[in-house]
């Protein structure tokens, strides 16, 4: 190709681009002036304007109890295993299993004939040996009268008085094994030593049993200990509230939707932590009249350490977490929002938290419907629970109408 030729095809594309130039600059203007791209971002921005419905709640002030929870294990305060101290046959068992009994209540009764029989023979013996006492003191008194004494020897006189001795301590060798033996008697009934639930029986009535035989397990309920851990961090409060008064201990069930007693008090807090899961040991008592708790159960300990007096409550929800930290909406007169930072405290029952820095009490929060949200937005506040009025019918023909423009300005017009 000659040189001519390609500058007439350079020529020839530049002629080209610049048409292609010139077709796409006029192109936007038309469009700009038809209502295109630019005049639709004008009508999102007067959507953008339109205030988002959210709900506002106010920042209460309220006395805010400060608390500690933990896992615990209802334990029995005393747990005695009933054993017979003297053997033989089983008679009776006079309890019911799973009933309550009290203190000197008759269990059980074994078959007392044998140490009926050693309490007789120590009885009889008693008696023999008061019998001679009396002899040997009167013949002694008359061997020792004025009387007589210048007739008998002194060796003899000597002899009588060591014999009143000697019949003296075999008499009360014989009340020795009477109290011996009536101590084995009253064994053959089995009473209960504490006041508390009887459970299942370890042997029937008509076996012969032994000294240390189980008979069955008496656990006391009333009143009642819960043992829990909590973390070594939290014992300065722990002994704070100690120190400051009774700190009071509710019981909740395994999944903290309700309190199955209150009214305990923190007992004892033990007297080291525990190097391995870094927590420490305490106990609650519990009454317990209704009998709430059982021995072995599980339970959620919540304790109050203290109360914090005029805390800023507001829901949790509220709260919103960015990357400097906690933050929350709040509504200005004008019904415009503001992006305030805030510090959380404790939680407050299941839904509120404790502020306990960024906010005072009165002011208007957004709780939901924040996502919507920047700062500067205008809003409609609704109080919770409340749903957005319904449009009205002048409202909806406006609408309708303004879209209806809308839609000509995109698609009418010559281009």
């Amino acid at each position: 190709m000659s040189r001519f030729w390609k500058i007439v095809l350079l020529v020839i594309a530049v002629l080209v681009v610049g048409l292609v130039g010139m077709r796409m600059l006029g192109g936007g203007k038309s469009n700009d002036a038809k209502g295109g791209p630019k005049a639709e971002a004008g009508k999102d921005g007067e959507r953008n304007n339109d205030p988002v419905p959210v709900t506002v709640v106010e920042a209460a002030r309220q006395d805010v109890p400060v608390y500690a929870s933990a896992l615990g294990t209802v334990s029995a305060m005393n747990t005695v295993t009933v054993s017979p101290q003297v053997g033989g046959q089983l008679i009776s068992l006079n309890f019911k299993e799973g009933q309550e009994v009290k203190k000197g209540d008759l269990l059980a009764q074994i078959d007392p004939r044998t140490l009926q029989a050693s309490y007789d023979e120590a009885a009889a013996a008693k008696k023999q040996n008061q019998a001679q006492l009396a002899t040997a003191r009167s013949n002694f008194a008359r061997s020792n009268s004025p009387e007589y004494r210048q007739y008998v020897a002194k060796t003899d006189l000597d002899t009588q008085r060591n014999q009143v001795a000697q019949y003296e301590s075999a008499v009360a060798a014989n009340e020795a094994s009477m109290r011996a033996a009536e101590v084995q008697l009253q064994y053959t009934r089995v009473t209960a030593p504490i006041t508390g639930i009887a459970g299942i029986r370890a042997v029937d009535a008509g076996n012969v049993v032994s000294a240390g035989t189980a008979l069955v397990t008496l656990t006391q309920i009333h009143p009642i200990h819960v043992v829990f851990n909590l973390p070594e961090r939290q014992l300065p409060d722990v002994r704070q509230a100690q120190q400051a008064g009774p700190v009071t201990i509710a019981a909740l069930d395994r999944n903290d939707s309700h309190v199955l007693t209150d009214g305990g008090t923190l007992d004892v807090v033990d007297n080291q932590i525990s190097s391995d899961s870094g927590t420490f040991r305490a106990r609650a008592l519990f009454d317990n009249a209704d009998n709430r708790l059982w021995p072995g159960q599980f339970v959620n300990v919540r304790m109050q350490l203290r109360t914090i007096a005029g805390g800023v409550v507001i829901p949790t929800q509220a709260v919103m977490r960015g990357p400097d930290g906690e933050y929350v909406y709040i509504v200005k007169p004008d019904n415009t929002v503001a992006m305030q930072t805030v510090k959380s405290g404790v939680e407050v029952g299941d839904s509120n938290v404790q502020i306990t820095d960024g906010l005072k009490g009165g002011e208007r929060v957004v709780s939901e419907g924040q996502f919507r949200l920047k700062p500067g937005s205008k809003v409609t506040a609704l109080k919770p629970g409340e749903t957005p009025a319904a449009p009205t019918e002048a409202e909806l023909k406006a609408a309708a109408q303004k879209q209806g423009n809308t839609g000509s300005r995109r698609g009418g017009g010559p281009r």
